[in-house]
């Protein structure tokens, strides 16, 4: 009966032990996952900059070739 009354007594704080977390341990899963969506962030608005640009330069390219198109079909 003792060693009945210890196992479920070890078997209890075992699953309490580790069913617990920190606060420190929450925070610091916190600031990892908001490191990380701010790095995203951070990419994904350098990948808006860039596609900004490209698609300036296409309507660059677009007029250029509107406009020589429309002299050669003025010759």
């Amino acid at each position: 009966m003792r060693k009945f009354i210890l196992v479920g007594t070890l078997s209890t704080l075992l699953a309490f032990s580790y069913g617990c977390a920190t606060k420190e341990y929450v925070k610091q899963q916190v600031e990892e996952a908001l490191k990380a969506s701010n790095e995203r962030c951070m990419k994904a608005e350098a990948a808006a900059e860039r596609a900004e640009a490209a698609a300036k330069q296409a309507q660059s390219s677009a007029e250029k070739t509107k406009k020589a198109f429309e002299l050669q079909q003025k010759k």
